[in-house]
């Protein structure tokens, strides 16, 4: 019987400036033990991260064809666009990526290779192969292997392998015989359907099984953390439509932002799923939170990392009113998350390392809790793009109401479910 080879091919690629140099990253992983098979990097002069992300795509299934080329392929990235894009769920429409994301279709044939999305920090190998990449393009130069220090400990493809039912860890033989037990045990259930088993070659040892479409090759991910994300009800300034940041007047609550803060509390009442209260510093959505603590019988913890973004000048100010005043600054902020409100306020990347980092705190201290976290727009609107891996224009591209609900679950092993979006039924 001809033996079936199966790889991991981790990816990325990264721009400084965005277009800006660039580079790409790629590694080709055993999934049982972790071996690192094959390392590609490459600087590739002035490019976007979407390009740089599908150079590294190219260069990692031509390093899989070329160590097997009927092997099955688990493309693992952090890019949420490559990874729908190339599994035919999102439509392709940018000029730049409709040769790449063909010419990495035409490597290997497409029943042989699968895509799956994993955050940031579960891709590292990949993104330092990126970052040496464009830092030998810095100096002039290009990658070499010899210079890689990307090093991948065994356990960096857990979630694809079962662990060993005896022998010490990490023993990559007995990985494979629970993946083959756990295997024959989904098709005594009728789950999943058939699939061939792995066998050992020459260049990998191979796991079990190809997933059934639409699963993943993880761990049983058990109770997730939930964040219930609750923008505050209305102020004067809302229907205005006008910016209101962390660094403005800090208004409270209009009579109909305290009658929305009432109607989401009986909401929130009636599902009984709340368990803990945390609210942004900042008046209206304490007085949000409040309403919704009381009529629960919680109390309100205030989490500083829930502020909205401090919008400098442009608080109290109209969109219009902005592009009048500072219209090289406003164009700026809407081309780069890396540009700030004019006069010190904050950029979307700045807010995106705070959120992430308070996300992250409120996770390892409510862990398996579903938690209301009383916040703002552009919170709101960060945590469900980091959830969904999308993009930061797609800030741009969320509607979010006043007293709106949003939900995501946030699973032991690193992935996120977005649930909810913009609910407002509880308003009606």
């Amino acid at each position: 019987m001809q033996r079936l080879v199966r790889f991991v091919v981790e990816a990325d690629g990264g721009s400084r400036g965005n277009p800006g140099p660039a580079g790409y990253g790629a590694v080709v992983l055993d999934p049982v033990s972790g071996e690192t098979l094959a390392e590609r990097a490459e600087f590739i002069g002035v490019a976007t991260n979407n390009v740089a992300e599908y150079k590294g795509l190219i260069a990692g299934l031509a390093a899989a064809r070329d160590l097997a080329p009927d092997a099955e392929v688990l493309v693992r990235m952090d890019s949420k666009l490559v990874v729908e894009q190339m599994s035919g769920r999102w439509k392709i429409k940018h000029p730049d990526m409709k040769p790449l994301a063909a010419e990495a279709a035409r490597i290997l044939p497409r029943a042989q290779v699968t895509y799956e999305w994993i955050p940031r920090e579960r891709n590292k190998h990949a993104d330092r192969l990126a970052n040496e990449a464009m830092d030998a393009g810095k100096r002039g130069e290009q990658w070499e292997p010899s210079a890689s220090s990307a090093a991948l400990d065994a356990s960096a493809a857990r979630s694809l392998s079962t662990p060993p039912p005896s022998g010490p860890p990490g023993d990559a033989a007995a990985g494979a015989a629970a993946a083959r037990a756990a295997l024959a045990a989904s098709r005594g259930a009728g789950a999943g359907g058939p699939a061939p088993q792995a066998e050992p070659t020459a260049t990998a040892t191979a796991t079990a099984a190809a997933p059934a479409a639409g699963q993943g090759w993880g761990p049983d991910m058990g109770a997730p953390a939930t964040f219930v994300l609750l923008r505050h009800g209305e102020t004067a300034l809302t229907p205005q439509k006008r910016f209101s940041g962390s660094g403005g007047s800090d208004p409270e609550l209009s009579p109909a932002g305290r009658r929305q803060a009432a109607a989401v509390a009986e909401a929130l009442a009636a599902r009984g799923t709340v368990q803990t209260v945390i609210s942004s510093p900042l008046l209206r959505c304490r007085e949000t939170a409040q309403a919704v603590a009381d009529r629960l019988g919680l109390d309100v913890t205030v989490e500083q990392g829930l502020r909205e973004v401090d919008f400098g000048a442009w608080e109290g100010l109209t969109f219009a009113e902005v592009r009048e005043r500072f219209p090289d600054d406003l164009q700026a902020w809407l081309d780069s998350p890396k540009a700030a409100p004019t006069g010190g306020g904050e950029s979307f990347a700045a807010a995106t390392r705070r959120i992430s980092a308070t996300r992250d705190r409120l996770l390892a201290a409510h862990a398996g809790r579903t938690v209301l976290l009383v916040t703002h727009v552009t919170p709101v609107k960060i945590l469900v793009r980091l959830a969904l891996g999308a993009p930061p224009e797609s800030l741009f591209r969320m509607e979010l109401s006043a007293a709106s609900l949003s939900a995501v679950a946030y699973y032991a092993d690193g992935n996120a479910s977005v649930r909810l979006l913009n609910d407002t039924s509880h308003l009606r």
